[in-house]
């Protein structure tokens, strides 16, 4: 049984979440179709474990390396293609280097319905940050970001990437709102994790629907 006092927390708890007015969202795995598909395709092609491409990226150290260094900017995206297309080459997969991640994210397609969303939001008021880790080159081709969002933080230009809390903090401090205002949109729940420990609240990204329910009911947030 709860208490009167307990009651009263909760209700300070909800007020609380419903005084979100900012949206920072990802990019790839958002206003894309899924990165992790693409990259599953991509390792299909390869004739072996369809998972390798993400298997490396995620558990070997040394294509985790590549892949942090790129996403800074630390290295080009011909040194990445040549360093992971030596990994990958050396769990198997014989891989020409050149054009490697525009092959990766062949399979990509925009989310005209999560366009709408944020173009929405932006129209009713709520400032938007697209929030983005870089890969490869051309990844945002096709897309006008300043139509997107009112702010854009890529990280191979910032130096920083998620889910570290200074990027997060970089897009609040650009939309000129503390992190407590803000929610972030991602497709990954580590992305999520970072954003929460500096007060920044969390939609995990399944769908465009999803996540308009999810702005809306949690956050009160509508276009």
């Amino acid at each position: 049984m709860h208490t009167t006092y307990e009651r009263g927390l909760n209700t300070v708890s909800n007020v609380v979440e419903k005084t979100r007015t900012a949206v920072l969202v990802d990019f790839g795995g958002v206003i894309t179709s899924s990165v992790l598909r693409a990259f599953t395709d991509f390792g299909a092609s390869l004739g072996g474990d369809p998972r390798l491409p993400l298997d490396l990226l995620g558990r070997d150290q040394a294509s985790r390396t590549l892949l942090a260094d790129h996403e800074c900017g630390r290295i080009d995206t011909e040194a990445f293609e040549r360093g992971f297309a030596e990994r990958l080459r050396v769990h198997g997969a014989d891989v020409p280097a050149e054009g490697l991640t525009a092959r990766m994210q062949a399979g990509l397609s925009i989310d005209e319905d999560m366009l709408a969303l944020l173009g929405g939001l932006r129209a009713a008021g709520r400032p938007v940050a697209l929030v983005s880790n870089s890969f490869g080159t051309g990844t945002y081709d096709g897309v006008d970001l300043a139509a997107v969002a009112d702010v854009v933080v890529i990280s191979a230009e910032v130096g920083i990437r998620k889910p570290s809390r200074r990027m997060y903090a970089l897009a609040c401090e650009r939309l000129g709102i503390r992190p407590e205002e803000a929610v972030m949109i991602d497709d990954l729940q580590q992305n999520l994790d970072g954003a929460a420990r500096i007060g920044i609240g969390g939609v995990l990204h399944t769908s465009a629907a999803d996540t308009r329910h999810q702005l809306a009911e949690r956050f009160g947030i509508t276009p």
